[in-house]
């Protein structure tokens, strides 16, 4: 049976839904599924402020991560991409009191306002932040096959180099979630050409040959607009 995404006032017109629907209806849900917090809510206006650009995820994909690694027990994560720390406090909260996140941030100043939020949050002896280039970080990071999930949310040129390392990094059977692969749908239209949508191509091109990991890319619409994030499980 097929159902119509379009706002019901509005599917007699075949008129699409837009932003507006998109985040009156995020805000619905979060309402009713997402429970107030006194540190999350206010996490990114306050990071902003300190000069952090607010571009973190969603509050509905911060408690997607925490889902998923409650559903696999996950005691040991790898996050690229720190900024201020909304996801890290997200996917910090969904593991056991003796579980790690390790965070790679390039940034001295978002480290710094990451960590603060880490320690408000009660889960800053969980989280071990990395500053400097992932891609220069990333091989320092020798325990092969411990993680049990990794999150890569950041610069899109280096996305495969970061997928490259996180598989090296992640368990069988482990996942591995690419923030941003969407893009509005610029990804998929070739007359679209820049070193974020190229950085994501290039990783999809190499999906394509890859045996070690299958995975999908999930669309998603919200307060964060069209975008999406590719889901994948080491064999």
């Amino acid at each position: 049976m097929e159902y119509s995404l379009r706002h019901p006032k509005e599917r007699s017109a075949n008129h699409p839904t837009d932003l507006a629907d998109w985040e009156r209806s995020d805000i619905y849900h979060n309402e009713r599924l997402i429970k107030p917090d006194p540190i999350l809510d206010n996490l990114n206006a306050e990071a902003f402020k300190q000069g952090i650009p607010q571009i973190s995820v969603s509050k509905a994909q911060g408690k997607f991560n925490h889902l998923i690694l409650k559903s696999i027990k996950a005691k040991k994560v790898l996050e690229v991409g720190t900024l201020a720390g909304f996801s890290g406090i997200w996917m910090a909260r969904a593991l056991p009191d003796d579980g790690q996140l390790i965070t790679l941030e390039y940034s001295d100043l978002h480290a710094k306002v990451a960590e603060a939020n880490f320690a408000a949050a009660g889960v800053g002896h969980k989280v071990k932040v990395i500053v400097g280039k992932a891609i220069d970080t990333l091989p320092t990071l020798t325990e092969d096959g411990t993680f049990d999930l990794a999150f890569i949310d950041a610069d899109k040129a280096g996305n495969l180099n970061y997928y490259t390392h996180s598989k090296r990094l992640v368990r069988s059977g482990g996942v591995i979630i690419v923030d941003n692969v969407v893009r509005n749908g610029r990804v998929s239209d070739t007359t679209q050409d820049d070193e974020h949508i190229n950085g994501v191509r290039r990783l999809l091109e190499h999906m394509k040959t890859d045996d070690e990991v299958e995975a999908t890319t999930l669309a998603t619409v919200g307060e964060k607009g069209y975008d999406g994030f590719m889901f994948g499980v080491k064999l």
